[in-house]
């Protein structure tokens, strides 16, 4: 059982192409990162190029997927434990600076117990996840006044604003060009908004063209002062339309589980948990 990482995108969707479609679930944030760095090219995250890797039995099958975009942390797709605590191994012989890992529960902490074995530095949970996917989508029975729309490119200084606000409020860390990012982001029509009665926007969400007929929604950002009137909601319900209208037969979200109103939220309008996933900073 091997490790293989690499530079080439090319060479990372020969290999493990097959695996990542096979689970859209647990695979999505690698499978909409390459999504999009073949859409913006290979700096879109940054001024490194992303490293992929893939774990292979004995036998030569494909069954552990990982990918990195500096500045940002490591991903973990779907993999066994005793995958990811390679993977901890490997990267730690290298003396590679992380920052961050994260994935599904288990495997992050084996990750991170491996590192912490290895590097003697310590590690603490950052998020605490959980990931959902849609069964029957049930909109709002009353909805705001309002209507749900593409983000367009006379809102890019607010987008701009939104998502630097959310990325605060989320301890999430921000592209190195932000107004680039909401630029390419809105080109791509992957941002909607919530407009309300009188066509102010209210809401902003997230959604990933359809991969291997898989799209996400997020981020999910009211401003302070326009929350408790149900935009969120609504317009989530919104983007999930859209990317079934689009596509996607798998339609998933990330929620923070410490946050009881977002998953109610998600969970009225018809997304069920598929599983507990963490973020890890490393020391």
């Amino acid at each position: 059982m091997v490790w293989t990482l690499t530079t080439s995108l090319a060479e990372f969707r020969a290999a493990a192409g097959e695996f990542l479609a096979a689970d859209p679930a647990w695979n999505t944030v690698l499978l909409t990162i390459i999504d999009r760095v073949e859409r913006d090219g290979p700096y879109v995250y940054g001024p490194v190029a992303p490293r992929y890797g893939w774990w292979q039995e004995p036998d030569g099958t494909v069954t552990g997927a990982t990918l990195r975009t500096p500045p940002y942390g490591q991903r973990l797709g779907r993999m066994g434990t005793v995958a990811a605590g390679e993977l901890a191994r490997l990267l730690a012989d290298q003396e590679e600076p992380l920052g961050s890992v994260g994935g599904g529960r288990a495997e992050t902490f084996s990750f991170a117990a491996e590192w912490e074995y290895h590097t003697g530095r310590s590690w603490c949970v950052e998020t605490d996840e959980r990931l959902y996917r849609l069964g029957e989508l049930t909109p709002p029975p009353k909805p705001p006044a309002g209507r749900a729309r593409l983000a367009r490119e006379a809102d890019r200084e607010m987008v701009f604003r939104w998502l630097g606000e959310f990325c605060v409020e989320v301890g999430m860390q921000t592209p190195d060009d932000l107004r680039e990012d909401a630029d390419l982001r809105i080109a791509a029509d992957t941002l909607m908004l919530w407009e309300d009665g009188d066509g102010r926007a209210a809401s902003l969400a997230g959604v990933s063209p359809a991969v291997i007929g898989m799209s996400r929604i997020g981020p999910v950002y009211t401003p302070p002062t326009r929350r408790g009137h149900g935009y969120a909601s609504a317009l989530t319900a919104a983007a999930s339309a859209h990317a079934r209208a689009h596509g996607a037969a798998e339609v998933l979200l990330y929620t923070d589980r410490a946050n009881p109103v977002s998953n109610a939220i998600y969970q009225r309008i018809g997304y069920v948990p598929v599983g507990d996933a963490v973020h890890v900073v490393l020391r």
